[in-house]
């Protein structure tokens, strides 16, 4: 892989850990801010409800700079809402903040996924793909707990500027590592051009079934801390080591896939979806029982937001590698984000800690309901292709094979 995609997932590694660190530090902040916990929640449903409806517009923004300079302005912006939630002095800032983070990451990601196959070819986009989102996964496993340690030991603007240091390191290391590129063929006919392709009906199709994969997955990890304490019996000193080895199974899983994900693109997300709709419900089933209840958790760290590298490489195929497209996708992971850690939320006052768990199976089940026309088409054309090997074949005038058709056909 170019050192580039390296670079690239620096990039996603210091954003990830600004969305991450509020939820680590949710009691500091509110007492910083002097508002309440569900307030402080509402500063993580503003960076989601950000990605998912600012980034494509700041993507779309974006199209007519040369990628390289778009990067510039994406980070500046980044850095702009980090410098201003470390130093909010009110709610409302804080607020407006972390709309202007949201935005600037989701339309960083966008780009950085599809530099990413630029830079390696489309042959192993899955690959490609898997190392830029290695910034992801580490923002699982790392970004979070340190961010969290920083804030805990120096107070959470420290975690912030803590950020905005990181996030100044990548910029510089992209302007430096990352060559410099036009713009992609599909990008040069500006926002229209690439709205074209928004036209498919399957890419909204495919893109769905993104969304549940991940709703499936979170709404199970957003509530995984509670789960953990309150059902299965841990100690909260538990659960930061119980977290990181989720983190750590993300990276294993997330490098698999990668390696997977351009030959196999189908069966991993079926293989997938059948393995979290299992390891769903035997958590939900078995979440008293410390032993089962880590193994069924680290499953899902295996293939729930792991599925990421097959998700983007099927979307652009469907549609294409350009940025706006694996915005927008991001989009439909974030809705993915909204929808699970929602719904698992209001069934739990009802019906009890469980209940996001099984939420998160039934979205998986439906995840594989969405893969249902992909697999019938797979069979039809295997069909098609073995009735088609093993026709006679006459050798045509130019020389080239041609199957023989029976002459009811040649009209």
């Amino acid at each position: 892989m170019p050192l580039a995609i390296y670079v690239l997932a620096l990039g996603v590694f210091s954003m990830v850990t600004s969305e991450f660190v509020v939820a680590g530090l949710m009691p500091q902040i509110a007492d910083g801010l002097d508002v309440g916990i569900p307030q402080v929640g509402y500063l993580i449903t503003a960076f989601a409800a950000a990605m998912a409806f600012g980034g494509p517009l700041l993507a779309a923004a974006m199209l007519r700079l040369p990628p390289k300079r778009a990067l510039a302005v994406i980070f500046a912006i980044f850095l702009a809402g980090n410098v201003l939630a470390a130093a909010a002095p009110t709610y409302g800032a804080m607020f407006a903040a972390r709309l202007v983070t949201g935005t600037a990451s989701a339309a960083f990601l966008g780009l950085a996924i599809s530099l990413s196959v630029r830079l390696a070819g489309p042959e192993v986009r899955g690959r490609a793909v898997s190392v830029a989102l290695s910034g992801l996964m580490l923002g699982t496993l790392l970004g979070l707990p340190l961010s969290t340690l920083v804030g805990e030991r120096y107070g959470w603007r420290a975690a912030f500027w803590a950020i905005t240091a990181l996030t100044v390191v990548a910029a510089l290391v992209t302007v430096v590592g990352v060559p410099r590129m036009e713009r992609a063929a599909e990008d040069k006919g500006g926002v229209r051009g690439e709205l074209g392709v928004f036209r498919k009906p399957r890419l909204w199709v495919v893109m769905s079934t993104s969304t549940l994969i991940i709703g499936a997955t979170f709404s199970a990890f957003s509530y995984l801390n509670p789960i953990l304490t309150e059902v299965t019996g841990f100690s909260t000193g538990s659960v930061p080591p119980l977290l990181i080895a989720y983190g750590a199974a993300t990276v294993v899983g997330n490098y698999v896939v990668g390696r997977l994900a351009d030959r196999w693109t189908l069966g991993v997300l079926l293989t997938g979806l059948v393995l979290n709709t299992f390891f769903l419900a035997g958590f939900a089933l078995l979440a008293h029982l410390p032993v089962p209840a880590v193994l069924f958790m680290l499953g899902i760290g295996l293939v729930g937001v792991t599925m990421n590298p097959a998700m983007a490489a099927r979307v652009q195929r469907v549609g294409n590698a350009g940025p706006l497209v694996n915005t927008v996708h991001s989009s439909f992971i974030t809705l993915g984000v909204m929808i699970g850690s929602s719904l698992g939320g209001a069934a739990i006052p009802s019906y009890g800690m469980r209940a996001p768990v099984w939420i998160g199976a039934g979205l998986a089940v439906l995840g594989l309901v969405s893969l249902v026309p992909d697999v019938r088409a797979r069979r039809r054309a295997g069909r098609a292709g073995r009735v088609t090997a093993s026709r006679p074949v006459l050798r045509s005038d130019e020389g080239s094979d041609v199957p023989q058709v029976p002459e009811v056909v040649r009209m």
